[in-house]
């Protein structure tokens, strides 16, 4: 039984309960995942890995295709596509600064990318310098993106976001920056773009054109209806999205989805009216304040069976 089968176990151990919305006691230990994102990301999904697995290796035939349609930092459909558990996946992100890195990594000059990481410094200046001109192209919107990310505050990309002052360490700008991580993530990711597809677009778009092929899954994971704003900050530059909508897509879908969503009272009602099943699922956020989070589906039994 391999690492991720154990950790399954692990972490569904105590859904065996009368109650299908009682949490799991255990939250995910991310630093037993592997980090494949290149971004720092409010809201990343690294903490539910373990749960994709296994909800991806319930179905009998591997799918033909995995589609994130509002991937953001894409940790669930880089997992997949790095473990083989769907035969190919498509990123789709409307947000054209998020969508600038995706396209660079997947394309010819993520090289360029990862030796123009390597030689970055960041500090106020330099960081104040690259900000200040526009980029000429696209690969160096993609590095801009990529420092914002990682000297911004909780990785925040939206307007208004203000920057790490001291950092840990009092390394400043630079305690996020880890330019051999980046590096190795980066060309990893290029390494296998054949098994990896991006479109710069409207999510609900993309699914509500693929929901009638049966061979692919969806896993959404769309800006909710709390945490698409913190403190008056906005966390995304495009967090307004129809929920009714997605849930009336969803149930179009002819394939299997998993819908990741706070847990609050409409989204709870939506599920109901839609006919969908939820469970809670514990997580800390990037703060480490523990959390729980909603996972809705058409049938979740794979849930507890064991693996």
């Amino acid at each position: 039984m391999g690492i991720g089968q154990i950790e399954n176990q692990r972490i569904w151990g105590d859904l065996q309960a009368e109650d299908p919305r009682t949490p799991p006691s255990r939250i995910v230990n991310v630093s037993s995942v592997p980090m494949r994102s290149p971004f720092r990301y409010p809201g990343g999904k690294t903490w539910l890995v373990p749960i994709i697995r296994k909800w991806l290796r319930s179905i009998p035939e591997t799918p033909a295709e995995l589609i994130e349609p509002f991937a953001g930092g894409g940790i669930i459909g880089l997992t997949a596509a790095f473990e083989r558990l769907a035969n190919h996946v498509t990123l789709v992100e409307i947000d054209k600064d998020v969508a600038a890195v995706w396209r660079v990594i997947l394309s010819s000059d993520a090289t360029w990318l990862a030796n123009k990481i390597l030689a970055f410094h960041p500090s106020k200046e330099t960081v104040d310098t690259l900000l200040q001109q526009p980029p000429s192209s696209l690969r160096e919107h993609a590095f801009t993106t990529l420092v914002q990310n990682r000297v911004n505050r909780g990785g925040i990309l939206a307007p208004g976001a203000g920057r790490i002052k001291n950092g840990d360490g009092g390394k400043g700008m630079a305690s996020r920056w880890y330019p051999e991580t980046l590096k190795n993530r980066i060309l990893e990711i290029n390494a296998i773009h054949n098994r990896l597809e991006f479109i710069q677009g409207d999510g609900m778009q993309v699914l509500r054109g693929n929901a009638h092929r049966k061979d692919v899954v969806f896993f959404i994971d769309p800006p909710y209806t709390a945490a698409g704003k913190k403190a008056g900050l906005r966390l995304y530059r495009h967090s307004n999205i129809d929920h009714e909508a997605l849930f009336k897509a969803a149930k179009n879908i002819e394939g299997d989805f998993l819908i990741t969503y706070d847990d609050t009272e409409e989204i709870q009602n939506l599920v109901q009216t839609h006919g969908f099943q939820s469970v809670r699922i514990p997580m800390k956020s990037n703060h480490h304040a523990e959390m729980e989070e909603i996972l809705i589906g058409r049938d979740l039994s794979w849930i507890t069976r064991s693996c």
